[in-house]
Formats: structure tokens, C-alpha cells, sequence
């Protein structure tokens, strides 16, 4: 029996954030640059799951299956199976020099002011064309890592670079799971939501271009000499964007990229065979801390929207709504509200949307501008979440050099973007050319699809 929406049910996860937001925040007010990563991100949710317990009804045992439900949903396991993959293959590649050519090898290409803003625009165009800021960020965060180290540029910057290109691809990419899942739901093809919202992020682009082209060098950057480069070395790098820019699976480009790179260490002498798995091994290891994070937050998530806390704040946010600009704001709001809570941009648009989607029709809305609107809201919003997939990547594989905290104030284009968004709710320059018309019969056969989506 489904419950009613409760506000109540939202307090586990208000007790993880706020623990883990107040002691990451305490310690680095205090001088401690790794204040976030003091008290492990884990025990925050720990500590959350355990207030679900107290406060939650019915049975320990009934408690216990939906905290294992949520841990093992089918998102969650993806996630962390490309943690797994990803650790993998930039642990192996380092161990060739892979990492160390392909720096090398962009230093003696790119002048060095130019690398901030040429890593977004990689970063843009990769998500853009393979369909996920996870894969993107796993191909990409080794180099910027070792560039960051190697030029003096701030690592923070260069992993926020990194995570902007990730964060337009994935909102523009016509692959993207939750690009499918928002406009299959809405009812409409995503080619010309892509036309709408490419109203809104590109002139964040533009901007967030300019803005890491000023900022991307300062004083105390060092101009490098490159080193000597294999471009051997350098093939996994290239074979895993090939095979991506042509619509392979994710798996299957980290899984090939590991073993193409083991093959070229195994061929050169770098390592044998044992020795090559176990650094596979070594790669999975490293990802342990995010992946054991990503599976207890999915099992919180998932109680607390049993409990009832997601459709409260879906309740809640809908009586803001008294006509079509307070409707687009609430579509902003709402998506935005849920993914701070459950951390899962494809989860957020399959709870949120049917409620955008009624919006639309109610107020006479095109729905293209609103699953602009909601799209743009969840992508940036999952990017700059401190305990988000995407930034706890980025920064796991930067080694605890840099803390979630210290990337955001650099995650411009995800700024822009929102203002962007949220100005052409006021004047509308994003609106379609033609109005949209829709039938009983391409309503119910797009619930069907959106089944098949997910």
C-alpha cells in the first residue's frame, strides 16, 4: 500500500546531508583542506539509514528488504559497475604511461593557456557524442590530473573543466539515459528538445569558454617542457573515444580499453600478465569508497520515496504554481528539489516528470521548453552535488588531492546554464517555432516506451 506523502520521511537524509555537509564545512572553516574527506562520506549515510529505522513503521525485516531493494537498483548497480571499470582502466593505463604520453604528447600541441579551455570543450564534445558524464569523466580525470601536477594550472580547476564538458554533454546528448527517459515521458522527440534547450546552454558555453580561457593560467602557473611520449602508449585513450563516438555501450569501452591496455603493457615489458590483473584489481580497490557511498545513498533514497518524502516535496512545490512563469520555475524547482535528495538525475526525471508533463498541459505549455527546463535543472544540479556520482569520480581518481568542495566554486557553466534557464522563463528566447499537438493514442504509447527507456 503506497504511503502518504510525509515530510517526516525526509529526515534521514536531511540528518546524512546536514552531518556530512556540517562536518566537512566545520573542519575546513577550520584549516583542514581535506575536511570533507575526514569523517567518510559512508558513515553520513550510515548515520542516516539508522534514523530511517528508528523513525520509519512497520518491521525491521520490511525496513531492512527496501534498504536492500534501493542499493540494488538497476541504476545503482550501473553506476557502480562503472566505478569498477573506470578504476580499472585508469589504473592500467597509468601503469603503461599512458597517462604520462598523453599529457606530453598535449603539451607539446596545446600552448598552455589554452588548456582549461580546450579540456571543456573535449569534455563537451565526448559526453556529447558517447551519452554519459560517467564514462566522460572516467576517460578524461586521469589527464587532468597529471596535467594539473605537471603545469602548476589548479587541479580544481582543470577537474571543473572536466565536469562542466560532462555536464553539457549529458544535458545535450541525444544517448543520454535520462535525455530518453524526460522525453519519452513528456512525449516528445529529444531532436527537438535539443533544439530548445541548445537555446539555453549555448550561450553558457560561450561564456564558460571565455570565463576558463581568463582564468585557466595565473602567476604562479609554470610553463613545462613536454616530455617524451609513446603514442603507443597513447592508443587506449584514442581506441576508447573511437569505439564511444560510434555509440558502444559504456561497458564495453572501459572493459576493451582495459584489456587493449593491458595488452600494450604486457607487449612492451611493463608487466606481466598476473601483474596486469592485478592492477585491475588495484583499480577496483580504489573505487571502493564511491561505490560502497552510491550503493547505501540508493538504498536511502529509496526509502525515504517510499516513505512518502518525495511525493511530499512533489505537494508541496506544486501549490507555488499560479500561472506559466511560476509553472516553468516549479519545473526547475521540483526536478531540482528531488535529484538534491535522491542524487540520481535518470531516477529524478522518472519521479518528476509525469508532474511536469500535467503542467504543461494544464498551463498551456510547450512541453519541449519545459523538458529544457527540467533536463538542464537535474544535469547541473548532479554535477555540483558534493556526495553526486560525478564529482566523487572525478575527485576519487584525483587521489584525495582535491575535495568536492574545492571544485565547485569553479563549475561556471553549470551557473550559467541555470541563469540561462531561469532567464528565458522572463523573456522568452527559448521558445520553439512551431506549437505542438498531441493524441490519446502517442500519449499511451509513450508510457509504454518509457518502460522500454529505462
Amino acid at each position: 500500500m503506497k504511503k502518504k506523502p510525509s515530510g517526516l520521511a525526509l529526515l534521514p537524509f536531511v540528518v546524512f546531508v546536514g552531518l556530512y555537509l556540517f562536518v566537512g564545512l566545520f573542519l575546513t572553516f577550520k584549516g583542514d583542506k581535506q575536511g570533507f574527506y575526514a569523517m567518510p562520506a559512508s558513515i553520513s549515510v550510515i548515520v542516516g539509514i539508522i534514523v530511517a529505522f528508528i523513525i520509519y513503521r512497520g518491521s525491521i525485516e520490511k525496513k531492512f528488504n527496501a534498504l536492500v531493494k534501493g542499493c540494488g537498483e538497476d541504476n545503482i548497480i550501473i553506476m557502480c559497475l562503472i566505478f569498477l571499470l573506470a578504476g580499472a582502466f585508469g589504473t592500467v593505463t597509468e601503469k603503461i604511461g599512458g597517462v604520462d604520453s598523453t599529457v606530453n604528447l598535449g603539451l607539446s600541441l596545446v600552448p598552455i593557456q589554452f588548456l582549461v579551455p580546450g579540456m571543456f570543450l573535449i569534455s563537451c564534445f565526448v559526453c556529447l557524442a558517447i551519452g554519459t558524464s560517467m564514462g566522460t569523466i572516467a576517460t578524461i580525470a586521469p589527464i587532468c590530473v597529471t596535467l594539473a601536477d605537471k603545469t602548476g594550472i589548479s587541479m580544481a580547476l582543470l577537474l571543473a573543466a572536466l565536469l562542466c564538458g560532462a555536464m553539457f554533454g549529458n544535458n545535450m546528448s541525444v544517448i543520454a539515459d535520462t535525455g530518453i527517459v524526460i522525453t519519452r515521458i513528456l512525449n516528445i522527440k529529444i531532436k527537438d528538445k535539443f533544439k530548445v534547450n541548445i537555446k539555453i546552454t549555448g550561450p553558457a558555453l560561450i561564456v564558460a569558454v571565455i570565463l576558463f580561457f581568463i582564468f585557466g593560467t595565473g602567476g604562479d602557473v609554470t610553463q613545462v617542457t613536454a616530455g617524451n611520449y609513446s603514442i603507443m602508449k597513447i592508443l587506449p585513450y584514442i581506441f576508447v573515444l573511437v569505439i564511444a563516438l560510434i555509440g558502444v555501450n559504456v561497458f564495453v569501452v572501459l572493459t576493451f580499453g582495459t584489456l587493449f591496455a593491458g595488452a600494450i603493457g604486457i607487449i612492451y615489458g611493463d608487466f606481466s600478465i598476473l601483474k596486469f590483473t592485478g592492477y585491475v584489481q588495484d583499480g577496483f580497490v580504489k573505487m571502493f569508497d564511491v561505490l560502497l557511498f552510491s550503493l547505501l545513498v540508493g538504498g536511502l533514497a529509496y526509502m525515504v520515496k517510499e516513505e512518502g518524502g518525495i511525493d511530499w516535496i512533489n505537494e508541496k512545490l506544486k501549490k507555488f504554481i499560479v500561472g506559466k512563469k511560476s509553472a516553468q520555475a516549479v519545473a526547475m524547482v521540483l526536478p531540482g528539489t528531488v535529484d538534491i535528495a535522491l542524487a540520481n538525475d535518470t531516477v529524478t526525471g522518472l519521479v518528476t516528470g509525469p508532474i511536469v508533463k500535467d503542467m504543461s498541459d494544464n498551463y498551456d505549455i510547450d512541453r519541449r521548453k519545459m523538458g529544457s527546463l527540467m533536463h538542464t535543472t537535474v544535469v547541473v544540479l548532479q554535477s555540483t552535488l558534493p556526495y553526486g556520482a560525478q564529482i566523487l569520480l572525478a575527485t576519487s581518481i584525483a587521489g584525495g588531492k582535491v575535495s568536492p568542495v574545492q571544485v565547485i566554486p569553479y563549475l561556471w557553466y553549470g551557473y550559467l546554464a541555470l541563469f540561462f534557464a531561469v532567464l528565458s522563463i522572463f523573456i522568452p528566447f527559448a521558445e520553439a517555432k512551431t506549437k505542438l499537438h498531441f493524441s490519446k493514442k502517442s500519449e499511451d504509447e509513450s508510457a509504454d516506451k518509457v518502460e522500454e527507456a529505462v
